[in-house]
């Protein structure tokens, strides 16, 4: 039995785009935790490469005088899961998308990275269903004043974490791969990370560098916190 989930015709509403084909919408809200067979997976595959290429393109008409570098910083900030699962919960669209019993239960629906997975596929959906200008639309329009409020490109979060550890007298973290999971389509990695005198940290990505860029962010982030 599936858990129950808000009406899609409610999400439309909210992302001012009503699909022509409903099933494209209903594919990208469906965790594969449903045993239909029917997911949002290879949604979530397009979507990705969608969302790199409207970022990419924002970027390069917005910023027109910085080199490659930087132009990659700011796509790797606007496109990593972190911040998909925030443009995520802006729509709610954990609350339209349809699980199992046991994986809602289990909080599936305000998860991380099942919410990064669902908005990738949701803007796959609406790239089939409408184009790439509405797509980028869409995004444009979730995103809003991200693009401007870096004033300067990020830095890499294993980068500020080196300079950190070297700062700080301490050997260069390293990372290593603990486990994998998911087809073989879409893997998900599990990267351990580990600083001497604190303790190991363990975060999940779509590849290896992803992830030890999400183990890293969220050490900074625990250090962020500490500091406060």
């Amino acid at each position: 039995m599936n858990a129950p989930y808000k009406p899609h015709t409610d999400l439309e509403k909210s992302i001012g785009h009503e699909f022509t084909d409903k099933n494209l919408l209903s594919m990208a809200l469906t965790h594969s935790s449903t045993g239909t067979g029917i997911n949002y997976e290879r949604l979530e595959f397009l979507g990705d490469r969608v969302l790199g290429l409207i970022v990419s393109e924002i970027l390069y008409e917005k910023f027109t005088d910085e080199p490659e570098g930087h132009l990659a910083k700011r796509l790797s900030s606007l496109v990593q899961g972190s911040w998909l699962a925030k443009m995520a919960v802006k729509i709610h669209l954990g609350e339209y998308m349809g699980f199992s019993e046991a994986e809602h239960s289990a909080g599936g629906f305000e998860n991380e990275n099942i919410l990064a997975d669902g908005m990738e596929a949701l803007i796959g959906a609406i790239y089939l269903d409408a184009g790439l200008e509405v797509c980028r639309n869409f995004v444009e329009e979730l995103w809003g004043n991200a693009f401007y409020d870096m004033a300067k490109p990020p830095q890499h979060p294993k980068t500020a974490l080196q300079e950190w550890a070297q700062g700080n007298g301490l050997p260069l973290p390293t990372y290593k791969i603990i486990g994998q999971s998911g087809p073989d389509h879409a893997p998900v990695f599990d990267v351990q990370l580990h600083v001497k005198g604190h303790d190991d940290l363990i975060a999940q990505g779509k590849s290896r560098q992803i992830a030890e860029r999400e183990a890293a962010r969220l050490f900074l982030k625990q250090l962020e916190s500490k500091s406060k």
